[in-house]
């Protein structure tokens, strides 16, 4: 028996044409956006219910669309440091302006220093790491870290001496000169490093101006031991400071000075000759 229809309605022929109509226009959108990634033989393909199709009537695989390219930051130099392109050539006569810089007080994170430090902000990592050195070598060879440190100056807006055309890094907050180290006592139930005489278990200082060639007594001797270990350890480590000044330098016998000056420069034990020093470093001028 042949199967029969109602007539349908014309509201009813009208929403099924509409229906039909936007079936065709899905498939067609379909179409023209497989058709950007298509290949060579993508004009004999043809798209059915939505699905791209050969000349045989085979289905063929969706493309797939190209990952977005990943933006890479350009390299960063390790070396940089925002203050190197702040110029310091300024008039030699005259009231000197010194850099607007952001300065910030600091007084250790890893180590106290005997007085709050005024200094760009931008040297305190630096600072930071030079703490750890120093906390390491003191427990390497006195057992304990020291109390404290004691500097004799940071930020000072000034020419270098004998450089009247030349700004001082102290002028930028990017310097500091350290005079020595106060130790506390030994805390109780620890004990001194095989060697050591047993003043090193009281309270004691170290200085430069009295302790950098040694001594009469046997914790002169060690306290000579800890601060050339440091320079040495500080020397080695180009990515705390730049610029390492102590006795070899005119000026230094009672303090180290440490800045991170454009240029490298180490002058601690041997003096700089013909523009180099013992570490083969550029001749660095006097802070």
């Amino acid at each position: 028996m042949e199967p029969t229809y109602e007539p349908k309605s014309r509201a009813a022929r009208a929403g099924s044409t509409r229906a039909s109509r936007r079936d065709h226009r899905g498939a067609a959108a379909v179409a023209a956006c497989l058709s950007l990634f298509a290949g060579a033989g993508a004009a004999s393909a043809e798209v059915s219910n939505g699905a791209r199709r050969d000349a045989a009537g085979e289905r063929l695989p969706v493309p797939v669309a190209p990952a977005a390219a990943a933006v890479v930051a350009p390299p960063v130099d390790p070396d940089w440091y925002p203050l190197d392109i702040v110029p310091r050539i300024v008039p030699p006569r005259g009231r000197l302006r010194c850099p607007d810089v952001e300065l910030v007080v600091y007084r250790g994170d890893v180590l106290r220093y005997h007085h709050p430090v005024r200094i760009y902000a931008g040297f305190r990592e630096r600072l930071r790491r030079f703490e750890e050195v120093v906390r390491d070598v003191a427990i390497e060879i006195y057992g304990r870290a020291p109390r404290r440190i004691v500097h004799i100056g940071a930020f000072n807006c000034r020419r270098i001496r004998g450089y009247p055309d030349v700004l001082s890094e102290h002028a930028l907050g990017n310097g500091i000169d350290i005079a020595g180290f106060d130790f506390g006592r030994l805390p109780r139930g620890e004990q001194l490093p095989e060697g050591l005489p047993r003043a090193i278990a009281h309270p004691f200082r170290v200085r430069m101006k009295d302790h950098w060639d040694g001594g009469r007594r046997a914790a002169d001797e060690v306290h000579q031991r800890f601060l050339h270990t440091l320079a040495e350890r500080l020397i080695a480590r180009p990515d705390i400071f730049r610029v390492l000044l102590g006795p070899a330098w005119p000026g230094h016998r009672n303090h180290f000075h440490f800045d991170v000056a454009p240029d490298r420069g180490v002058a601690i034990f041997e003096p700089v000759v013909g523009g180099t020093d013992a570490q083969g470093s550029q001749k660095a001028t006097a802070p």
